[in-house]
C-alpha cells in the first residue's frame, strides 16, 4: 500500500465487452412474450440451469432454492468477474426470477449458497444472436446500469475475500506457514481488485493494508503486510524475530474482523458515474506507485498477483462504462481498448500456472517495459472522467 487517494475523494472503470441492460424484476417484465424463459435449481453443491445456450433478447431466469442456506445467482460475463444480473436473497424454497436483456456472447452462470466465497456450479452460458435490435436506450437507463453492475462486482469481489481470509487466517493461526503462505496471494486479489472502494472506509484500510514502510511513529501495524513479514522470514531485516502464537492470532483475528467489517459496509454501497471512471484512474495509479516498483509485496515478492487484479478491478470498471464512451468519444475508447490489450499480454508472458514469477525473477527490461506500458495506458484513462460526464 501507498500514499493515495480514495474513491469517495475521487468520484471509479472496465472489460470490453457491450454494456448489458438489466430489466427489473417485475411481473411485467416477466411475463413478456418474446423472453427466454430457463429454471435454476441452486442446491448446496450445485447450479443446475435448464440450458446452456439461448437468443439474445430478454431472459428470464427463474431460480429455484432446494438447498438450506440463503442463496444468490449470478450471469457473468466471459471474463468471469463482471456481473451482468444477479438476483440475491433467495431463501430455502423459495423461487425468484431474474430477467435480463443480453446481447450475444459468452458468459458464466454461478450460485453461491449462503452468499458468500466463489460459489458452486459454474458452467458456461452462450447467447446466440437472434437478429433483434438490442439499442442500449437513452444514456440515463445505461449510466443506472453501470453503476448497479458495479455495485454487483464489489459485493462479489468482497464476498470472495471473507472466505479466503478466513482459510488463510486459519493455515497462519494453526502454524500451517507453506498453506498460509500458499493462499497469501491467490486471497488479496480480492481486496486488490477493489482496493480503491476499500480505501474509502476510513481506517480499515490501514488496520488492513499498511505497509512497515509507511507506519507512523507510534503507529500499530496489523493486516496483511504484518503478516506478510512473517510468513516470510528469511527476506525480513537481519535479527528479525518471528511472531509469538499470541501475536499470530490477535493478527489474524483482527484481520478476519476488520474484513468482516469490510463485507457490512459494501453492502448499501451505490455509484456514481464519475466515482467509476476515477476509480478505474485510481487503481491504475496503483499499479504506478507500488506494484510496478515492487514496494506492495516487499518480502513475499508476490507484486505480480495484486498488479493483475488493479487491472483486472480497472478493466471491468472500464467495461461497464465502454458503451457510453462509445458515444462520447469512440477514439478514446478504441485507444483504451488496445493499450489496455497491451498491458495485458505483459502480465500474460509472466505466467507460471495459476500464478506469476516473482518479482525479484523480473529481469530490469522487463520492468521498464511493464512501467512504460503502465504510463501508456494511464495517459489516456487519465481523460476518461472528462470524457463521460463532461
Amino acid at each position: 500500500m501507498t500514499a493515495r487517494v480514495t474513491l469517495a475523494a475521487l468520484g471509479g472503470t472496465a472489460l470490453l465487452l457491450s454494456l448489458v441492460g438489466c430489466v427489473p424484476n417485475s411481473p411485467a417484465a416477466t411475463t413478456d412474450a418474446s423472453a427466454t424463459s430457463i429454471t435454476v435449481e441452486s442446491s448446496a453443491d450445485g447450479c443446475a440451469v435448464s440450458a446452456s445456450t439461448a437468443p439474445s433478447g430478454t431472459l428470464s431466469f427463474a431460480v429455484t432454492n432446494s438447498g438450506d442456506e440463503v442463496t444468490e445467482f449470478y450471469l457473468l460475463a466471459d471474463d468471469g468477474l463482471r456481473i451482468v444480473g444477479e438476483v440475491e436473497n433467495i431463501g430455502p424454497g423459495i423461487e425468484r426470477t431474474l430477467v435480463v436483456v443480453v446481447k450475444p456472447g459468452d458468459y458464466f452462470t454461478v450460485c453461491k449458497p449462503g452468499m458468500v466465497g466463489a460459489g458452486v456450479g459454474q458452467s458456461a452460458f452462450t447467447v446466440t444472436d437472434s437478429g433483434l435490435d438490442l439499442a442500449d436506450g437513452d444514456l440515463a437507463a445505461q449510466v443506472e446500469t453501470a453503476n448497479a453492475n458495479y455495485a454487483s462486482y464489489v459485493k462479489d469481489q468482497v464476498e470472495n475475500l471473507v472466505t479466503g481470509t478466513e482459510d488463510f487466517a486459519a493455515a497462519y493461526i494453526a502454524g500451517d506457514d507453506d498453506a498460509a503462505r500458499a493462499l497469501y496471494a491467490p486471497t488479496r486479489v480480492f481486496w486488490e481488485r477493489i482496493e480503491t472502494v476499500a480505501e474509502s472506509f476510513g481506517d480499515l484500510d490501514p488496520r488492513m493494508d499498511l505497509r512497515e514502510a509507511d507506519l507512523e511513529e507510534g503507529q500499530e501495524w496489523t493486516g496483511w503486510h504484518a503478516i506478510e513479514k512473517d510468513l516470510w522470514p528469511v527476506d525480513a531485516e537481519p535479527g528479525f524475530t518471528p511472531y509469538t502464537p499470541e501475536k499470530r492470532t490477535a493478527l489474524a483475528t483482527q484481520l478476519v474482523d476488520d474484513t468482516g467489517s469490510l463485507y457490512e459496509q459494501v453492502q448499501q454501497l451505490e455509484f456514481t458515474l464519475d466515482q467509476q471512471a476515477n476509480g478505474a484512474i485510481g487503481l491504475l495509479d496503483e499499479v504506478a506507485t507500488g506494484k510496478v516498483t515492487g514496494e506492495e509485496e516487499f518480502w513475499s515478492h508476490t507484486d505480480l498477483w495484486d498488479f493483475q487484479a488493479n487491472v483486472d478491478g480497472a478493466r471491468v470498471l472500464y467495461a461497464g462504462v465502454r458503451d457510453i464512451l462509445l458515444e462520447k468519444d469512440a477514439d478514446l475508447a478504441a485507444q483504451l481498448d488496445s493499450e489496455f490489450d497491451d498491458l495485458q499480454q505483459l502480465l500474460d508472458a509472466q505466467r507460471v500456472g495459476d500464478g506469476f514469477t516473482l518479482y525479484t525473477a523480473l529481469s530490469p527490461d522487463e520492468i521498464r517495459a511493464f512501467s512504460d506500458q503502465v504510463n501508456a495506458l494511464g495517459e489516456p484513462l487519465s481523460k476518461l472522467t472528462s470524457a463521460l460526464v463532461l
